[in-house]
């Protein structure tokens, strides 16, 4: 076979009507002008470009498509097909988003020429004081009140609002009614997934002076109508050494996320088994070392993404920051089987 490298990416920036410029501000992204509303950055997006050899230039779609099972593993293949299964993005919330929903896996493959659905999860990376998300039902509701209140333009007073900080971590499984509000930045991680149902926009009108397109019937569909059981989880710590410090934030069937902090040089050892690994520094700058003897490297800066291969093997990532590293679990992962049962979360398999 021939030798395997990491794939380094170059973030699409995606303008919003409720984007900002803090992904420059805050020092992740360089944005195209001062007057672009950036609202997202998709990391590994398969439009997206590598910046290194032997794949420079190549699109992530088209890696895949050279590939495979090389790229993107064999546990990561049996959840989610010969796709890139997972996207990650960071986004600027400069303006409240819409409520939305998403629908899972089984709505999805019906109603969605069998997409799968979404699931995804933030780590709040700034929060302007007072800042909130929108995460369920502040009591058990119904289908129909909610499509009422709907009409009478009064759903966020039956929504659940939380005051976010920096370092929060919230988990949104499929079917959980949610919105990011303004003044919050996050890093977000999701099934591979373009649905996203509308249900609410609190009256607001376009430029063109018309409403938003809202999803209603489809949102209402997949909704949870109870109260969420958790929304902010508990990171579970894996390692707590000398040179790094390794937290599980979120875990499920669909991804595993760590938090990893390398201290003063320091330096972590890993190995790709199953799935493809996803690298996003968000703090610092990081060497990933790989090959039979650990002999070559490519650097990670702040604000960047790389993608390990599933077949890249032995790997060892030195230096001082913040990243966050994700993969697709195999059943019985040890370290979701931890965070389940911390956070007593157990989201079904479909």
């Amino acid at each position: 076979m021939q030798r395997l490298h990491p794939i380094r990416l170059e973030g699409s920036l995606h303008e919003t009507i409720w984007g900002g410029q803090r992904l420059e501000l805050y020092g992740w992204k360089r944005l195209p002008s001062r007057d672009a509303a950036i609202g997202e950055s998709w990391e590994t997006e398969i439009n997206t470009v590598a910046q290194n050899e032997p794949y420079r230039g190549k699109t992530l779609g088209k890696l895949v498509e050279d590939m495979g099972v090389a790229l993107l593993g064999e546990q990561a293949i049996a959840l989610f097909g010969n796709r890139f299964p997972l996207l990650a993005k960071f986004i600027d919330a400069n303006a409240q988003l819409s409520v939305q929903v998403h629908p899972d896996d089984s709505y999805a493959a019906i109603h969605e020429g069998g997409k799968p659905g979404k699931t995804e999860f933030w780590y709040v990376l700034a929060a302007e004081p007072g800042a909130t998300i929108v995460h369920g039902f502040k009591a058990p509701t119904s289908f129909a009140q909610v499509r009422k209140a709907i009409e009478d333009v009064t759903l966020e007073h039956l929504l659940q609002e939380l005051v976010v900080t920096a370092g929060d971590i919230i988990f949104v499984p499929a079917g959980t009614v949610h919105a990011i509000g303004s003044g919050v930045m996050l890093y977000e991680l999701q099934q591979y997934s373009d649905i996203t149902y509308r249900m609410y926009d609190y009256g607001r009108i376009t430029s063109d002076g018309t409403p938003r397109l809202l999803h209603i019937n489809k949102s209402l569909e997949v909704s949870h109508f109870d109260v969420s059981p958790i929304s902010k989880v508990k990171a579970v710590q894996l390692v707590g050494e000398d040179d790094y410090e390794d937290r599980c934030l979120v875990a499920c069937q669909y991804f595993v996320s760590r938090e990893i902090i390398l201290k003063q040089k320091g330096y972590m050892k890993g190995r790709t088994e199953g799935s493809c690994v996803i690298l996003s520094l968000l703090a610092g700058e990081v060497e990933v070392r790989y090959g039979s003897k650990l002999e070559y490297s490519e650097k990670l800066a702040r604000g960047q993404t790389m993608v390990l291969p599933a077949a890249l093997d032995d790997y060892c990532i030195e230096g001082e920051g913040k990243l966050m590293l994700s993969y697709v679990p195999r059943p019985g992962d040890e370290t979701w089987q931890a965070w389940e049962k911390k956070n007593r979360i157990t989201v079904p398999a479909r």
